[in-house]
């Protein structure tokens, strides 16, 4: 047995699936995320996929996509941070990959930074070509889960004396490795307040791993809420498969903007379970009752088997399917979103 399955194999016999008249905050506040030894994804059955699964999907499984992998961009990443600095409001900036940098009110959130690539085979598509010291020095940095393009340490190392970190349970002692001690873990659903500003962890349908020997899900995974003090609300999805609770999110929360993670969705067969498709992002974004739609997680890394580069055009052909072309943020690696309307091409 793999480690990846034995891992799960731990807490299988605590592994209930959910009703839906169990709410969200009534699975929070009864823990049953919470496994013996490690969490527990309640909307998927553990161990249904394995190291085997793995060596299937890479060296046995059709790729119906090779053939556009020649028109994958190479797109270095340049920006001119002097507008966000001098900006007195609210501005969300996609840096690369996951990566964003929310200015608020004169207060920097950056979420999921990695800043130098991933580890051999990924290429990195979007390279980015300027001194991360000209970034608006983050006050906060938030961390969605574990896996190593959203949780790179030598990135979190250049905020570790300045920055005020946030991550879901389990990653103490990962950051402290790093000489990272200003840490506060969460829940889902509990949160961070700073004025008339609050940090909502909330539930996904995802999982996470750095160690194939220790096995997954030692750490907790999870999305954000942001409500700002400049007053609209941001939801950040992180990493997540489609699940049947994104309208209980919008009905409890007002969305302003909804950032989905929309990339390494293909082979269907294998990513189903931990990323949606661009039709079922908008299936989300449609029962979260949000009233924008950005798109991040795409271009930079080649994570399964869709080209980097399709995410962007999938999507708005799903957004035009649904009448909600109007309702969908384009936007580029380095550009930035004003809360004015504009997007900024820098």
């Amino acid at each position: 047995m793999s480690a990846l399955s034995r891992g799960f194999e731990t807490d299988r016999d605590v592994y209930r699936p959910l009703k839906k008249e169990c709410t969200l905050r009534e699975l929070a506040q009864r823990k049953l995320h919470h496994g013996r030894s490690r969490f527990i994804n309640p909307w998927h059955i553990p161990g249904s996929r394995s190291l085997f699964d793995v060596i299937t999907w890479k060296l046995f499984s059709r790729n119906h996509f090779k053939q556009f992998y020649k028109d994958e961009p190479l797109s270095p990443v340049t920006i001119n941070w002097k507008p966000v600095h001098e900006h007195p409001g609210l501005s969300v900036t996609f840096v690369t990959h996951a990566t964003l940098l929310i200015k608020d009110s004169g207060t920097s959130i950056l979420i999921d930074p990695v800043l130098s690539g991933l580890f051999w085979p990924y290429q990195d598509f979007t390279p980015l070509r300027f001194d991360v010291s000209d970034m608006p020095s983050p006050d906060y940095v938030l961390i969605t889960h574990g896996h190593y393009d959203h949780l790179d340490a030598d990135s979190l190392e250049h905020f570790k004396d300045t920055s005020r970190f946030v991550a879901p349970l389990g990653y103490r002692d990962i950051l402290a490795e790093s000489g990272i001690h200003n840490l506060k873990e969460l829940d889902w659903f509990d949160s961070v307040a700073d004025g008339s500003r609050e940090i909502v962890l909330l539930p996904s349908n995802h999982w996470t791993m750095r160690n194939p020997a220790i096995g997954p899900n030692t750490g907790l995974w999870g999305s954000y809420l942001i409500k700002t003090s400049s007053g609209p609300v941001i939801y950040v999805s992180g990493d997540t498969g489609l699940f049947d609770r994104f309208d209980e999110i919008g009905r409890e929360y007002d969305i302003d903007l909804a950032v989905f993670n929309l990339g390494a969705y293909e082979p269907r067969w294998f990513m189903k379970h931990s990323h949606m498709n661009p039709a079922e992002t908008v299936r989300a974004f449609k029962d979260l009752r949000a009233k924008k739609l950005m798109v991040v997680h795409w271009g930079t890394f080649r994570l399964g088997d869709d080209p980097v580069h399709f995410p962007p055009e999938e999507i708005r052909k799903e957004m035009e399917k649904s009448g909600l072309s109007d309702r969908l943020v384009d936007i580029r690696h380095g550009q930035t979103l004003y809360f004015d309307g504009k997007v900024n091409p820098h």
